[in-house]
């Protein structure tokens, strides 16, 4: 696993800063609940009157003025957006990396398979992933307990699955992309992410095409719907764990076949 713990640590100051930024936002948005709160009335009637907007971000399903409305709208967006440009991202750019930055020749020159390279890469990738969402999870709980709060475990923690499961799908898709490409891929992965974030609210707003849900990780993330169902659709998750295992199987089927330059 030596190139498992290589990738950790060339990885580790960006896992560090993206893990503080989303973590420290996290708890602001926490902190700022108590002022919130005392102005429920207000806010619950201002989103009343936002229409499609209100529909776009699940306001109209939930209770801004309860830790747990607020935490599925504000923290939510939070950890779903950020978490999940971190992981495409890092998965974007985890083999494509190796002939940017000239390395490639001197890392396959090693005796070891490229099919290692790959495994050993992609578990480098969920390994950060899931390290990300246990230091957001802390802190939210630390975060909720301190602003004399009740923690909502049931609904944190079908959250926090949710997330989990939404940034390991796209760092599954976006690793193979990462197999195809030369030139880093960051930006790319920036793309999909982005991509999979604005189709989920059109399929919010509009009846139509509300199949396009099926089709986006944040499908399945959606906080509303977890909520009031107190639950995850296993179809949709079945689904973008196709997706995700079509991207793997990608990487390991192109890069063992791929002329590195």
């Amino acid at each position: 696993m030596i190139l498992f713990r290589h990738e950790l640590r060339r990885c580790r100051t960006a896992w560090i800063v993206w893990t503080a930024a989303i973590s420290c936002f996290l708890a602001i948005s926490i902190f700022l609940f108590p002022e919130i709160a005392s102005q429920t009335d207000q806010i619950n009637e201002m989103f009343s009157q936002m229409g499609s907007f209100t529909a776009a971000f699940g306001m109209d399903k939930l209770n801004f003025g309860t830790m747990t409305g607020y935490y599925t709208v504000e923290c939510g967006n939070v950890l779903g957006l950020g978490g999940a440009l971190f992981s495409a991202m890092l998965a974007a750019a985890m083999l494509s990396k190796e002939e940017k930055e000239r390395t490639a020749e001197f890392l396959l020159a090693h005796p070891v398979s490229r099919a290692r390279v790959v495994s050993e890469k992609l578990l480098a990738v969920y390994a950060q992933v899931v390290a990300l969402n246990a230091a957001a999870c802390v802190v939210s709980v630390g975060s909720i307990a301190a602003v004399g709060e009740s923690v909502p475990w049931k609904e944190l923690g079908l959250l926090s699955l949710a997330y989990l499961l939404l940034q390991a799908e796209i760092a599954s898709v976006c690793f193979g992309v990462s197999a195809f490409i030369s030139k880093g891929g960051a930006g790319l992965g920036i793309g999909i992410a982005v991509l999979a974030y604005f189709l989920n609210m059109i399929g919010n707003i509009a009846d139509p095409v509300k199949f396009i849900k099926y089709v986006t990780p944040y499908g399945y993330c959606d906080g509303s719907e977890i909520v009031s169902s107190g639950g995850l659709d296993a179809v949709k998750i079945l689904i973008g764990a196709a997706f995700a295992a079509a991207g793997v199987a990608a990487a390991f089927i192109k890069y063992r076949k791929k002329d590195i330059s």
